[in-house]
């Protein structure tokens, strides 16, 4: 398989590190307008939460910042009324993989160079009967290949069975427009991934996760992780609308708080962007 000149893969970077920032524009927009929606619950009287934006550099060289711009992100993080705590960040970055990841990288072993762009959210909620949730979407480049990975789960303290099922049927849907197996392969996916093994358990109720998507086709890789990205909000916003107003008890909030523990634990533990660094 020939790979794309320099021109061309310029150009795909260009396109995704673009939709990742204008993604996460989107979803900011909506998120704030859920805080000003609020209509009734303990939180009503608080002011509607607004994103704080904080840029960030990465240096070309691990911990040195003489060795000049290895690229950055902006973290946009908001509390509110709504949403106890929300992160939703974009980064477009490259360098050199250090000589332990170098190793484990097909290959890079003549040449070490990386890019990688991509958004990435949590959202942790204040009403126990409205789901957390997890979202990203990534492209990254070696000098033999281009692909995408990421995916979205749900993760309710309190499970409501018809909002997993709506959850996963807005995925399904955008999933079916351009595979008939992405689905199902994809929430296998998730399900292996998101299993916390030493407790023999999942970290939520799932959702779909991919990674090295890299069919040959780029522009249909791209497309199918921006309908991803489309996915997210029909899937998980519906939800949020049906529960925020929900009343609580004590109970309710405990047990949201020990489920915000099981997902610290599988982060901290199992997840691969924390091992990759």
């Amino acid at each position: 398989m020939s790979l794309p000149d320099a021109e061309t893969v310029a150009q795909h970077k260009t396109a995704a590190s673009q939709w990742f920032e204008a993604l996460r524009t989107r979803i900011c927009a909506e998120f704030e307008a859920i805080e000003d929606s609020l209509a009734t619950g303990p939180h009503q009287d608080m002011e509607p939460g607004r994103f704080s934006r904080k840029a960030w550099e990465r240096p070309s060289v691990n911990g040195d910042a003489s060795s000049g711009s290895g690229g950055g992100g902006v973290m946009a993080t908001m509390r509110g009324r709504v949403f106890e705590k929300v992160g939703v960040n974009v980064s477009t970055v490259h360098g050199q993989f250090s000589d332990q990841f170098r190793g484990q990288i097909p290959g890079t072993e003549d040449d070490a160079s990386f890019w990688a762009s991509g958004v990435s959210l949590v959202a942790h909620m204040q009403n126990p009967h409205c789901p957390a949730v997890h979202m990203n979407t990534r492209m990254f480049w070696t000098p033999i290949a281009g692909w995408f990975g990421g995916g979205t789960d749900l993760n309710p303290a309190i499970e409501y069975a018809e909002d997993t099922a709506e959850f996963h049927a807005v995925l399904r849907a955008h999933c079916d427009r351009h595979a008939p197996d992405y689905y199902p392969r994809f929430k296998a996916w998730a399900d292996e991934y998101f299993h916390v093994p030493h407790r023999n358990r999942a970290r939520g109720v799932g959702g779909i996760f991919y990674d090295d998507l890299h069919t040959g086709d780029w522009e249909a890789d791209f497309a199918f992780t921006q309908d991803v990205g489309r996915a997210f909000l029909p899937a998980f916003v519906p939800l949020v609308e049906k529960r925020r107003h929900t009343a609580w008890t004590e109970a309710d909030r405990e047990a949201q708080l020990i489920h915000r523990g099981l997902y610290a634990e599988y982060n901290l533990v199992y997840d691969r962007g924390t091992k990759f660094g």
